[in-house]
């Protein structure tokens, strides 16, 4: 979200998306703020500061890391009090942490190179973090009386299986990573943080391309990607995803424009790529309401003010839309 008053964010949130609210990301805030800054923040016993190239390992907690650590729980305060100013507590407060690839790829080795080179590195960071994720989850539960669902971000995941990654030198990139050894890691993670919350996990990826049917084999309960990127999307792509429908696996569809478009959309146009997208796999409308969530297309940092209100009441006018559809879309 855009700014930097996490407190005026999570009113906003618990405003606007009352059934399941989620903690703000306020990117502006600087160093610790952003995806990687913030997944660093949570890891347990392992020490990540930054360096001119990104967050790097360290022997101890520099101030960035402390500066990780204190914007949560700042966010945590700030949503503890969203929380009771709505008076309803929703079923669940969604968080987001880096996935385990993007975590690997985005933090690096003390020696400069890529966590994810190191297979070692890489169980001990994912461990680290699934630690970090239990004390958050348990810790926003006891504050908001709501349970936890846990949503990991995996933007560079598709990279990360490319072999796509620049080295430190800039002049080679990091070797490809096998779907198998992808798909054990994620499953592993989406599994452990399922067992900590009790609740659903959501695995998001906003490619234009999103390895849907990884993710769903590895056990995402739900899988979020920009829904408008997939006009003219392969066959075998559009194959993942009815596969996932058909598995039962819900699939967030990022429908509303993360920035301002110039002609601000209305609920038909907005859900048009979904009832598009339904068409052609050719399901029943219907399946929208039983296994699709409403989204952003991606983060919503770049908003105006009036524009992320109306963004996020969108979201929940579609949904909404979705369980009870107008006579004519």
């Amino acid at each position: 979200m855009p700014g930097t008053d996490i407190a005026e964010a999570a009113a906003i949130v618990f405003g606007e998306l009352p059934d399941l609210p989620h903690v703000p990301e306020l990117p502006d805030r600087g160093v610790g703020a952003d995806l990687i800054g913030r997944t660093a923040g949570l890891l347990v016993d392992i020490a990540v500061d930054l360096v001119p190239t990104g967050y790097r390992i360290t022997d101890r907690p520099g101030r960035h890391h402390r500066r990780a650590v204190d914007l949560r729980r700042w966010d945590v305060d700030a949503v503890t009090e969203a929380a009771d100013h709505a008076g309803a507590t929703p079923w669940a407060v969604k968080t987001q942490v880096a996935g385990p690839w993007t975590a690997a790829a985005g933090i690096e080795l003390a020696r400069g190179h890529r966590v994810l080179t190191d297979h070692g590195a890489t169980r001990d960071v994912v461990e680290s973090l699934l630690e970090g994720i239990a004390a958050h989850a348990a810790e926003l539960s006891e504050r908001t009386g709501a349970g936890v669902v846990v949503q990991f971000d995996e933007p560079m995941l598709p990279d990360v299986l490319a072999g796509s990654l620049p080295t430190p030198s800039g002049y080679g990139t990091v070797g490809a990573v096998p779907e198998p050894e992808a798909r054990e890691l994620l499953h592993h993670v989406i599994t452990r943080a399922a067992e900590i919350t009790g609740n659903p996990v959501v695995v998001h990826c906003c490619a234009r391309r999103p390895p849907v049917a990884l993710l769903r084999s590895a056990g995402a309960h739900a899988i979020a990607l920009d829904a408008t990127l997939l006009d003219g999307a392969p066959g075998s792509l559009l194959d993942e995803l009815g596969e996932t429908w058909d598995a039962g696996v819900q699939l967030g569809l990022g429908l509303v424009p993360a920035e301002p478009p110039a002609v601000w959309p209305d609920l038909s146009r907005v859900a048009r790529p979904a009832l598009d997208l339904v068409d052609r796999l050719g399901f029943n409308r219907s399946i929208l309401a039983e296994r699709a969530l409403v989204t952003p297309t991606c983060g919503l940092a770049g908003a105006t003010g009036g524009w992320l209100r109306r963004a996020l009441a969108l979201t929940r006018d579609v949904g909404r839309a979705f369980v009870e559809p107008p006579e004519r879309w």
